[in-house]
């Protein structure tokens, strides 16, 4: 039984992180991933778990039940998310997707008992080839969010991240409309992130995460993904590599059951404190 309720937490600057909170148990703290908002992300997922765990999907700033504020770059938002697992007042198990805010957060907080992370993105693997690919979506997303066609913009840019089967699937559910809402604020985030570069191409950033790090990828993911997997599963000190068969990038949305069994697996072996 689901048991919805939701929380929040207002940070330094004034602004209020909101999220909806699933189930009982220990709880586990998701991270959305650049597209859409903690519930859009991560709800299927959490319909797995919620008889065993706390599910905790806040959105960052601008998205879901949160406000907004300019500030959208990486470091501020990795603080939102620190606010609000403090605001839990227990330890916390952390999940991550794509976007690398739950292995910052993990190496900053001491109140994160275990990070899984789902999809490593690490821009600065990208090669040349890679790089051009990547530059023109980003540029025919935001031409078709300056013509206000945001459905279409969030379609053009989860061809980065996502291959076709994905991207129906997405259709399939809704997500490219619900998302296309976000489509402004991704691009102002991403421009932060490209102007200040990889969050975790410091290999000093990953070594000091000290807990359990389980590194998930999809069987069938771009070649991106999977380098970046061995790559962070290299650079933690406590970190091994799980393959969810089947999956692409799109693991949270196409396989949130395989996902699950995983995520409970890992978080049962590794005892979250009470």
């Amino acid at each position: 039984m689901s048991n919805q309720r939701t929380h929040h937490v207002t940070t330094t600057d004034g602004v209020i992180i909101g999220a909806t909170v699933h189930g009982q148990g220990p709880p586990l703290v998701f991270l959305q991933g650049s597209i859409g908002d903690g519930d859009l992300d991560w709800q299927a997922v959490a319909g797995h778990l919620n008889d065993r765990f706390t599910c905790h999907l806040p959105s960052m700033r601008g998205r879901g039940l949160s406000g907004d504020h300019p500030d959208l770059s990486f470091g501020r938002l990795v603080d939102d998310f620190l606010a609000y697992i403090d605001s839990i007042g227990e330890p916390v198990g952390l999940v991550g997707w794509s976007a690398p805010f739950a292995l910052v957060a993990a190496a900053q907080s001491d109140a994160v008992d275990a990070v899984a992370y789902f999809e490593s993105s690490m821009l600065s693997l990208m090669d040349e080839q890679e790089q051009a690919a990547v530059g023109g979506i980003f540029a025919r997303t935001g031409e078709l969010a300056a013509e206000g066609r945001l459905a279409d913009a969030a379609r053009a840019f989860a061809r980065f991240p996502f291959d076709d089967d994905e991207i129906a699937a997405g259709e399939a559910i809704g997500y490219w409309e619900a998302a296309g809402r976000y489509v402004p604020n991704l691009l102002k985030h991403l421009q932060h992130v490209m102007e200040q570069g990889d969050p975790i191409a410091d290999p000093a950033v990953l070594g000091a995460i000290s807990v359990p790090v389980l590194v998930l990828h999809g069987s069938d993911t771009k070649r991106l993904f999977a380098a970046s997997a061995r790559t962070v599963t290299d650079r933690v000190p406590n970190g091994r590599m799980q393959e969810i068969p089947g999956a692409g990038h799109a693991g949270p949305l196409t396989h949130p059951a395989a996902l699950a069994e995983a995520l409970t697996e890992f978080f049962a072996s590794v005892r979250l404190r009470t």
